[in-house]
């Protein structure tokens, strides 16, 4: 078997656990982010709008005290970009179906809020498949310091996800259960 099917087959069992996880309810998760991004105020930060079965950021990220963008997808294979959001911003339809402001400034995150469909504990996490934010972490994280936070129900948690060496490292987790810190000293 290789990477790509065993990374296939890891999403099929990540999507049903996330749907799972969905039905059940998102308890405190947006607060404890948004207590854990306090300590990130006037920082930019980057949500997401949430698809799906997703964990939704938004409130979290209406709490934050700075600028907040989106992810924008420019193109494939091309890191993403960032564009300003606020509650009540107009939104449009962009690529697969995520929602994207209409307008506003372009941003550079600081602090990034990433979606997913699994974490382990070593910081990777499995995502969609387009590589997006792996590039996107890459980028920023050659030029200025950057914390990734992924964002998920607790039991999105596996053992271990199958990555390969473009794979990009969150610095935390937060679930509906808590905080998992992952720095590296």
């Amino acid at each position: 078997m290789t990477l790509t099917d065993i990374k296939a087959e890891a999403r099929r069992a990540a999507f049903a656990r996330r749907k799972a996880a969905f039905a059940a309810g998102q308890g405190q998760a947006a607060e404890i982010l948004a207590d854990y991004l306090a300590a990130h105020a006037g920082n930019v930060l980057s949500g997401y709008m949430p698809m799906r079965t997703e964990i939704d950021p938004l409130p979290a990220m209406a709490a934050h005290q700075g600028p907040v963008g989106v992810p924008v997808i420019p193109g494939k294979d091309v890191p993403l970009r960032f564009r300003e959001w606020s509650p009540g911003c107009v939104l449009q339809e962009g690529e697969f179906g995520a929602l994207i402001p209409a307008e506003g400034a372009w941003l550079e995150p600081q602090v990034l809020i990433v979606p997913l469909l699994a974490f382990d504990r070593r910081g990777y996490r499995l995502g969609y498949g387009g590589g997006f934010y792996d590039r996107t972490l890459e980028r920023l994280r050659s030029m200025h310091p950057v914390t990734a936070i992924g964002f998920a129900f607790a039991a999105q948690e596996v053992d271990e996800v199958p990555i390969e060496p473009t794979d990009q490292p969150l610095d935390a987790i937060v679930t509906e259960q808590g905080l998992v810190d992952l720095r590296r000293p």
